[in-house]
């Protein structure tokens, strides 16, 4: 039996410039972090005592099957397909926050899975080869229009400028400030969830659709990288971060009708007038989770202007996808 545990990630700047269809003209970079809110995935070889091969558990579903072919869920199937798994496979999954809500859940689970049945093959996976084979599945074998930002930061772990190089290449590079500052930002920071959830597969689907007209915008959103770094790196006031996220979600509602609608709007503005000096909308947009900057003696005036919603504390991580429990076993007969 092995246990993974893959965390989620927050995305500050250059979403949207790590999508194939950019980065592989124009190159793209993104300033992430991952957070201690983490999905949990627990593999074993299926005991050979039932009509079926295999069982996954996710969410309120099971599925039990004895054929790959038969698999609902995309991720497991393909990476089933991808790992050429012949023996049955039994598999849990857990999570801190609800899926499809902005903060990389999808990509974790891939990053996860592939670990996990790593480890029952009896391999150590390296946090490159983990990046690399989750976007192999995701983009080439699922064919979902997603970028890339979200495999590399949870396989990777930790507060990071990632950048996306026109040959493919995908670069990670840890933000080297102070401890102060970091706790500075990230006690400036407050995750609030909207209350519901969406596929992020549609509203990307509209931004690679529409990335020629926006590749203006793009080349904005990614400038805002090297000015959030300038600002991380420099005694500036940390506001400036939050002023910069402002920035970027006024470009980010631009690159898809879909992205954001009344109630996202009207929730932003309330987080506005309660002190909030910038934020944004997580992930593809839609739903989700909204991130805003509030400076710590707004912090409580804020909360409690968000009564109505839930709000999740939460601290930078640095680990990245590991495997947290592992007792060798091999029920395979």
């Amino acid at each position: 039996m092995i246990i993974t545990r893959t965390p989620l990630r927050i995305s500050f700047f250059g979403g949207g410039t790590d999508l194939p269809s950019y980065y592989l003209k124009h190159e793209g970079e993104v300033l992430s972090t991952t957070i201690d809110k983490y999905l949990y995935i627990t593999c074993r070889h299926m005991p050979p005592f039932w009509d079926y091969k295999h069982r996954f558990v996710y969410g309120s579903k099971t599925e039990r099957v004895s054929d790959i072919e038969e698999i609902d869920h995309p991720s497991i199937r393909e990476t089933l397909r991808f790992m050429n798994i012949d023996y049955g496979v039994d598999m849990h999954y857990n999570t801190d926050i609800p899926a499809r809500s902005g903060i990389g859940s999808s990509s974790s689970f891939t990053v996860g899975l592939l670990n996990a049945l790593n480890g029952l093959e009896g391999r150590i996976s390296s946090k490159h080869q983990l990046m690399r084979d989750s976007i192999y599945i995701e983009q080439n074998m699922i064919k979902e229009p997603v970028g890339a930002q979200d495999q590399t930061a949870a396989a990777y772990g930790g507060f990071n400028h990632i950048i996306f190089r026109k040959n493919g290449e995908i670069e990670t590079t840890p933000i080297t400030i102070s401890g102060d500052r970091v706790k500075e930002l990230n006690d400036s920071l407050l995750l609030v969830f909207t209350g519901f959830q969406r596929y992020s597969k549609n509203i990307e689907k509209k931004k690679i659709e529409r990335i020629d007209e926006n590749t203006k915008s793009l080349d904005t959103i990614k400038q805002y990288v090297s000015d959030a770094l300038a600002i991380l790196n420099s005694n500036e006031d940390i506001r400036e971060f939050g002023s910069l996220l402002n920035e970027t979600w006024k470009m980010k509602k631009g690159l898809a009708d879909n992205v954001t609608d009344e109630r996202i709007d009207a929730m932003y503005r309330m987080g506005m007038e309660n002190g909030a000096v910038g934020g944004k909308l997580l992930g593809a947009g839609g739903g989700g989770f909204m991130l805003f900057f509030v400076p710590r003696e707004k912090r409580k005036e804020l909360k409690k202007a968000m009564a109505d919603y839930v709000c999740v504390p939460f601290q930078f991580e640095n680990s990245g996808s590991q495997v947290i429990y592992y007792k060798q076993e091999d029920e395979r007969g």
